[in-house]
């Protein structure tokens, strides 16, 4: 998104090629998913099952939060904040749904129908939704968007000399920290409970609380959201992080409430990746700013699970559980120096445009 965005300029991309539309990646992304899927389906040889994988990542790259973040802030603009809580929302009972869902399909139909069957409902629900229900970019005028351009390119000099650079800094780090939190005992969230010695049914039906704690607490920050900045969601996600995965490194008999406040807090986090760059930084150029942003956390995702692994085996889960703590604390720093910016020296701020 932020590459395309910079060759091409705002003004091509909206009026002359919808290809770097969010909402048109987002399409891109479903072609090439439907395509990984039915490539898996018919795929005879490993490397033709791996060659689908590979169009798969281009596909799921495309399909994260990020560009559906990007192109509901594009359409709303500073009203977009509803509307990223709400899809967070649903998003979070993904895994719930499909997780069983592809479980029951590979052991009726077997794996290569249910890709086809993926395939199906990729065609048959995923895209009339992205070509007829969602709503098209407002037409800009060119002259006013030119203009608009020459001005927000004059406040950008002036903020990044006034402290903006040091706020995106601060919030690519916390971002790619939360990131790699996430995603680390997210993967080896089961590996970690069995060597505190727990059995695996017993790591299974306690790792089921994350789900339900990230829909609950999405769900309380939607009837709230009006009532505070996005800057305190993030100070809450990182928060409930750290006591979480703190608790269970300390070894507190109290896995369910560690569990269900780390479930909390990357709940929230995924509102917060959305709604405070927009608070931040303005509508104006959020979508390649989503694109700078995206770029280092999904770095970050794709080592996480081996250096999570490399933890483990080396040093155990004692001592993974002590580094993501220290992660986790480190984070809640930057949250606390983030506000300290943003509210305590509103000058560091770039106002809402």
């Amino acid at each position: 998104m932020a590459a395309i965005s910079r060759h091409l300029g705002r003004d091509n991309c909206v009026q002359r090629s919808k290809l770097c539309s969010p909402a048109e990646l987002r399409n891109h992304k479903f072609a090439r998913s439907t395509a990984h899927l039915l490539g898996l389906g018919l795929s005879p040889s490993l490397p033709f099952y791996l060659a689908s994988w590979i169009v798969l990542g281009a596909g799921m790259g495309a399909g994260l939060y990020d560009a559906a973040f990007s192109t509901l802030g594009r359409l709303y603009g500073q009203q977009a904040r509803t509307a990223i809580a709400t899809l967070t929302l649903f998003g979070g009972l993904a895994s719930t749904l499909c997780w069983p869902l592809s479980a029951l399909l590979v052991s009726h139909v077997g794996w290569r129908a249910g890709c086809f069957i993926y395939a199906g409902i990729h065609l048959a629900i995923v895209l009339p939704i992205y070509l007829f229900l969602l709503p098209h970019e407002p037409k800009r005028n060119p002259a006013t968007a030119n203009a608009g351009d020459g001005v927000n390119k004059k406040l950008f000099k002036q903020s990044t000399t006034s402290g903006s650079a040091l706020l995106f800094g601060l919030l690519a780090i916390a971002i790619t920290l939360s990131a790699m939190i996430s995603t680390v005992v997210s993967v080896h969230l089961l590996t970690i409970l069995q060597k505190g010695g727990m059995t695996l049914a017993a790591a299974v039906g306690l790792g089921a609380l994350v789900g339900p704690s990230q829909v609950a607490a999405r769900t309380i920050e939607m009837v709230i959201a009006r009532f505070h900045h996005p800057l305190w969601i993030t100070f809450a996600s990182v928060t409930f992080v750290a006591i979480g995965v703190s608790a269970l490194w300390l070894g507190m008999p109290i896995v369910p409430l560690a569990l269900a406040f780390y479930g909390a807090g990357i709940g929230l986090e995924s509102i917060a990746r959305g709604t405070l760059p927009l608070a931040m930084f303005g509508s104006n150029g959020y979508a390649k700013l989503m694109g700078r942003l995206a770029m280092p956390s999904l770095i970050a995702q794709a080592a996480a699970p081996s250096l999570g692994a490399l933890l483990l085996e080396h040093f155990g889960a004692y001592d993974t559980l002590a580094t993501l703590s220290g992660l986790a604390l480190i984070n809640v720093a930057l949250a606390c120096a983030l506000g300290w910016l943003v509210f305590g020296r509103r000058r560091f701020q770039v106002q809402p445009r």
